[in-house]
């Protein structure tokens, strides 16, 4: 059944505090173990996804051991994030789930909205919008395993006015969450996102599968404006936040209150350990993807570009601490 137990009670956990539940966007190289616990030290949301993996590399004898750190959980994670997958093969998508089954996930999301010209070229993420027997193939496959399966997509490819025939399709599928971000994938994130069609797709909902459950991404910065938009748009049951995380790490704080700059610097650094971690556990340098955070903690303070600035140009963990160290932030 599309009302699994995993999602109902993340729902219903939520209900009982009167809003919405809670999720941090599957992001590549963004939502990987490390910063998923710095997320969750700085105000955790309910629910984590991983990076999206490729289905096929899951269990391809030359690429599975280049995706542990993307399903890498670490020890002192809370609870499961939810291993999103990508890709358009129907058989690599049964056999993927029954490896992330194994390795103690309890609920598959299906990535059906990258517009990343790669993956679109290699007929996964958008492109399904456009391939509906593939799609369905993708579903089908990635429930044989008895997880619960969720689709996190766009409301179209090209054109606005897809979004009716695809969202049916969607709703058709007897899946247990459907996020959507709310712009078309030509769109990216160039225009507002259309909260608009809100009303009509939680009615379409309604009328096609009420068991299904509903989540909202784009153009949502917070907890605050997060519990606000499902107040304004009844039968929304989730908010997903993305870029608002890059906004603030406390994005998903409940009471919101100022936060100095040691403390977003102590993030930093609980980052910069979690990173040392990571590389020696998986023999892998990412350090180039690290340098998108730093904007993150160092901002909007008197000098904080300088320092920025600087940051960018290291080559390692050691160099930030030791600009850190010296900066006029450090007591």
């Amino acid at each position: 059944m599309s009302d699994s137990a995993y999602w109902q009670n993340i729902a219903d956990h939520a209900k009982t505090e009167n809003r919405p539940f809670f999720s941090l966007a599957p992001m590549e190289a963004v939502t990987n173990a490390i910063f998923r616990r710095v997320v969750a030290r700085a105000a955790a949301p309910d629910v984590f996804f991983t990076e999206f993996t490729n289905a096929i590399s899951v269990t391809h004898p030359k690429a599975k051991f280049t995706v542990q750190g993307r399903l890498y959980v670490a020890p002192e994670e809370a609870h499961m994030p939810v291993a999103q997958l990508w890709g358009n093969d129907g058989d690599a998508f049964a056999r993927a789930a029954v490896v992330v089954k194994d390795l103690g996930y309890e609920a598959i999301d299906l990535n059906m909205g990258c517009p990343d010209a790669t993956v679109i070229k290699n007929h996964g993420g958008s492109d399904l919008i456009r391939n509906f027997d593939s799609a369905a193939e993708v579903i089908a496959s990635a429930k044989t395993a008895g997880l619960p399966v969720s689709v996190k997509t766009r409301l179209g490819y090209s054109r606005l006015d897809e979004w009716r025939d695809w969202l049916t399709f969607l709703f058709q599928q007897d899946i247990s969450l459907l996020t959507i971000h709310l712009r078309t994938k030509k769109e990216m994130s160039r225009v507002p996102a259309h909260f608009e069609l809100i009303d009509e797709i939680v009615k379409l909902r309604d009328e096609i599968a009420p068991n299904t459950l509903l989540q909202l991404n784009g153009d949502i910065e917070n907890y605050q404006q997060g519990v606000q938009l499902a107040k304004d748009h009844p039968g929304v049951d989730g908010i997903m936040i993305g870029r608002g995380i890059f906004t603030s790490p406390f994005a998903f704080e409940k009471e919101p209150r100022e936060h100095n700059i040691k403390e977003l610097l102590g993030l930093l650094n609980y980052q910069l350990d979690l990173y040392d971690d990571f590389e020696k556990r998986f023999d892998t340098s990412r350090f180039p993807s690290l340098k998108r955070f730093f904007k993150i903690y160092v901002r909007n303070q008197r000098n904080a570009a300088s320092l920025r600035n600087a940051m960018m140009e290291t080559h390692t963990t050691d160099e930030v601490r030791k600009l850190l160290a010296e900066s006029e932030f450090t007591d």
